[in-house]
């Protein structure tokens, strides 16, 4: 049964929750001892890694009032140093919305749009299986995540013209990419990483990773595409069916005006440009070492680029910037405030506390149930640390060692850390993907959990089967 209006209104908001979060996180800091472990610089990693052994309590630093009202302001970047934290990806995200905003303006989307719908029409379904491999490869190979941020404003109203709703295309994008991070080959922020950090050269255990990525990517598919078009045939079986009206409103603005219109020379080089600063940033995330503020320049000069083909004017141009950004305003606030739960948790010291818990939990156990308590840590610790690189390097250097007692290879517990993260980080909360990708969407947290959750068990007994069997061979 899909969830009431009521219900909806009862459910609090993405900023509630999060912020109810921060809150939690600082009175822990009251409940839980204060620790830290060593840490010495690592050069392969670029970051100080944490040394097996060396935890020790520390001075208490407990967390008030004055640091939860400042947690979300930390969220984006760091008062004392003025590091970045969240900012760059924000600002990520209102430059994709000013960029989207000028396209839009042309209209050359929404009559592209209509074009596909007709080459399309009976094979709708083959999109699915189609894109979530491209974003699967993503994820396996470089790790993509924040960059699929960029992507859902382009296939959302897509996915709902042919007939799915705003789940699906979230689904696509998410999963996609999440089961190529589970099932990660060669990504250097998750396996390279990690394998670093555990001693061995990242090509041990590439067999089994393949067979989870195959597997996994199956799995997903199916399940996407079964939900997908038992909403196509019967909108009302629809997780967010009470959203239809607005959401068809919000991401098919002006359909109608340009249902039977025909792609202009001008609206075709828009589009190419458009296919081409996706294309450009793939590259050079993947080959150039480019970042947050790389890709907000391409996003900046290529919205400047269709405003000139366009030859649209100056004042509109940035009204129509400006309302693009106006859209995805909440996306970036929200994802700051993600952010604002991890500092919360490093300045009141608990961070490691909750690390070196884990570690006394698992001592003593047997290979196979080393390597699945192994799997649990690993997606219990990604709840609070929801960067793959991050977690890698803070928890790799404790729990591999430990995997040598209990007689389980270290490439295991490599793969156990990367199909654990890879499993959560499509539910977390402090996740900025996650939340920007389903504010993007307009997908209540409630019904992409409802969603879900039946995937993430699927995708779970997949990997502990996995390690469980690399274990006994």
């Amino acid at each position: 049964m899909t969830p009431t209006p009521a219900f909806q209104d009862r459910f609090p908001t993405a900023y509630t929750i999060l912020f109810g979060l921060i809150i939690l996180m600082a009175a822990l800091t009251w409940i839980l001892p204060a620790g830290l472990y060593d840490r010495v610089a690592n050069q392969a990693l670029g970051k100080d890694a944490p040394v097996p052994g060396t935890y020790k309590v520390v001075e208490a630093a407990h967390q008030g009032v004055l640091e939860v009202m400042m947690a979300p302001i930390s969220g984006f970047y760091n008062q004392a140093t003025g590091m970045a934290n969240a900012i760059d990806v924000s600002l990520f995200v209102l430059i994709i919305g000013g960029f989207l905003g000028v396209v839009n303006a042309t209209g050359a989307i929404n009559t592209g749009i209509e074009r596909v719908m007709l080459r399309l029409k009976g094979r709708e379904k083959w999109m699915i299986p189609v894109l979530m491999l491209l974003f699967a490869a993503g994820g396996t190979t470089y790790g993509m995540a924040e960059e699929t941020l960029a992507f859902y404003v382009l296939l959302l109203p897509l996915m709902i013209a042919v007939g799915y709703d705003a789940l699906t295309g979230v689904a696509v994008i998410m999963v996609g990419a999440g089961v190529g991070v589970l099932g990660s080959t060669i990504n250097p922020f998750s396996t390279a990483i990690a394998s670093n950090a555990a001693g061995i050269p990242f090509t041990q255990g590439m067999v089994l990773r393949l067979a989870i990525l195959g597997l996994g990517w199956l799995i997903c598919v199916v399940y996407v595409m079964r939900y997908a078009e038992r909403v196509r045939k019967d909108p009302s079986s629809s997780l967010v069916a009470d959203l239809k009206t607005s959401n068809e409103a919000h991401f098919l603005r002006n359909r109608e005006s340009h249902r039977d219109a025909v792609l202009s020379g001008r609206q075709k080089l828009i589009l190419i440009l458009f296919g081409a600063t996706f294309a450009a940033m793939v590259w050079g995330v993947a080959l150039q070492g480019w970042w947050m503020a790389e890709m907000s320049a391409l996003f900046l000069v290529s919205a400047i680029t269709v405003g000139l083909v366009d030859w649209m004017g100056e004042k509109p141009f940035t009204t129509a910037f400006v309302d693009g950004s106006r859209e995805l305003l909440g996306v970036a606030l929200v994802i700051g405030l993600a952010r604002g739960i991890v500092v919360i948790m490093d300045q009141g010291k608990i961070t490691d506390t909750i690390l070196h818990t884990f570690e006394g939990w698992m001592g003593g156990m047997s290979d196979v149930a080393f390597v699945n308590a192994l799997f649990a840590t690993e997606g219990l610790l990604s709840l609070l640390v929801p960067s793959t690189s991050g977690l890698a390097v803070l928890s790799m250097p404790i729990l591999a060692p430990l995997s040598d007692f209990a007689g389980v290879p270290r490439h295991l517990a490599v793969t156990a850390f990367q199909t654990a993260i890879g499993i959560t980080n499509l539910i977390t909360p402090t996740y900025a993907v996650v939340v920007g990708a389903l504010a993007i969407g307009r997908v209540p947290y409630q019904r992409w959990v409802r969603f879900i959750w039946p995937l993430m068990l699927m995708l779970a007994l997949l990997s502990m089967a996995s390690l469980s069997t690399a274990v006994l061979l």
